[in-house]
């Protein structure tokens, strides 16, 4: 079902395909994630996900196929995971049952044949599930550390939605790993360190890098990509604290962002979603026109984008044996 007539209905989410055309043009905007091709403002997701978009358009060429690709691939990979992980403890009968549902279950078919890489952060999590599981069963160290791991790429999939996991797999291993609590305890605080460690990378490179030298933070209005992260894909996710966190797109009653101020030369000053859209449908090119920040839709959108305003609010489900954790929204239907 994942690879049947995979990109019939052409590129997805023109937002994020317009971003991976635009990654595949250099290594700058590869490392920044960038929308454009000018390198002039970033999407709004960390870079793990479409990493592996760009990588397939490189090996399979710039096609819909080439871009749903990854994201099929992991969804058949976390059917399989959660079969092996089922049968372990329940037997065929129940790793079946489980896969099946997994298999057939509409949101996931949709997200595995789409760009919007939550197949892919339902693999890592599923892969985090794996090695808390071991970690409970031998209390060693070495497999929570890998569970922190996957979390932490999860992070760099689609940010803090990764965590809705960590509660349950924190505490299958404090209530069922082999070892003395305190231990247990000390365990659990070294892989948090891990996980954020491994989360936060990339955002701190990009945050430490100066404005100059880089593209603005899609969809925030301080150009920060941890307040994204803790904000926009964050709490507001979680519908608490509105805008006031680093921002986000459009909210009832909201005022109008301060536009950055920013200077560029020669095409980067006639970058717009709608040239980059173009680009990343193969159709001509639109004349270049300058643009200005629309309050409505937060200081990383451009009037008139792609999917501007709309608020994909779709989370992550992750897995621990039988369970599945998320929320999932039908702004992610196939266009």
């Amino acid at each position: 079902m994942d690879f049947f007539q995979l990109g019939q209905n052409g590129y997805g989410n023109a937002y994020y395909a317009a971003g991976v055309r635009s990654m595949a043009d250099s290594w700058h905007n590869f490392f920044f994630v960038s929308f454009d091709p000018g390198g002039f403002v970033t999407v709004d997701k960390p870079p793990l996900g479409f990493w592996l978009q760009t990588l397939s358009t490189k090996i399979f060429g710039f096609t819909p196929f080439s871009i749903f690709f990854p994201q099929a691939l992991c969804g058949v990979l976390a059917v399989w995971l959660l079969y092996r992980l089922v049968t372990r403890h329940f037997g065929a009968v129940a790793g079946l049952v489980a896969a099946l549902v997994l298999a057939v279950t509409p949101i996931s078919v949709v997200t595995n044949r789409n760009n919007t890489i939550d197949g892919t952060l339902a693999l890592v999590l599923l892969l985090a599930a794996w090695a808390v599981i071991h970690a409970a069963e031998s209390g060693k160290l070495r497999w929570l550390l890998l569970s922190a791991v996957f979390v932490g790429l999860g992070f760099n999939v689609k940010m803090a939605e990764a965590y809705l996991v960590v509660p349950a797999l924190g505490l299958t291993y404090l209530l069922c790993a082999p070892r003395k609590v305190w231990t247990r305890v000390w365990h659990l605080l070294l892989a948090l360190v891990v996980m954020f460690a491994l989360s936060l990378s990339w955002a701190l490179a990009v945050d430490l890098t100066p404005a100059s030298m880089r593209p603005y933070v899609g969809s925030t209005q301080d150009n920060s990509e941890l307040s994204l992260a803790f904000g926009y894909n964050g709490l507001n996710r979680l519908h608490i604290g509105g805008n006031g966190f680093g921002g986000g797109r459009a909210r009832p009653n909201t005022t109008t962002p301060t536009t950055p101020p920013r200077t560029s030369t020669g095409s980067q000053s006639a970058v717009s979603y709608r040239r980059a859209a173009a680009s990343a449908a193969g159709t001509p090119t639109p004349p270049a026109t300058n643009r200005e920040f629309q309050g409505g839709n937060g200081a990383g959108q451009f009037a008139g984008a792609p999917g501007g305003g709309q608020n994909n609010d779709a989370g992550p489900f992750g897995c621990l044996g039988l369970t599945w954790v998320g929320r999932s929204a039908g702004c992610y239907l196939l266009r």
